[in-house]
């Protein structure tokens, strides 16, 4: 199954997407950059290090929640 990206940003920004998508019943991932590259020594990557993915069958579900996050709601 296909995932695709609807979020790169901050931390606290993609786990609050991620909760307003659970509360509608769709299940997201969460790929979080930040503590990848520092477990490998690498640092941290500014500004986009978190990632919010759904799966392609939910993107349609999920349009209205993603509008309403980008909104403010």
């Amino acid at each position: 199954m296909a995932r695709k990206k609807i979020f790169s940003g901050s931390e606290i920004l993609a786990q609050a997407l991620q909760a307003k998508l659970e509360g509608a019943g769709i299940s997201s991932t969460v790929k979080n950059n930040i503590q990848s590259s520092m477990i490998s020594g690498l640092g941290t990557l500014a500004g986009t290090a978190v990632e919010v993915f759904v799966e392609e069958y939910d993107m349609e579900k999920a349009g209205p929640v993603i509008e309403a996050f980008k909104m403010g709601e």
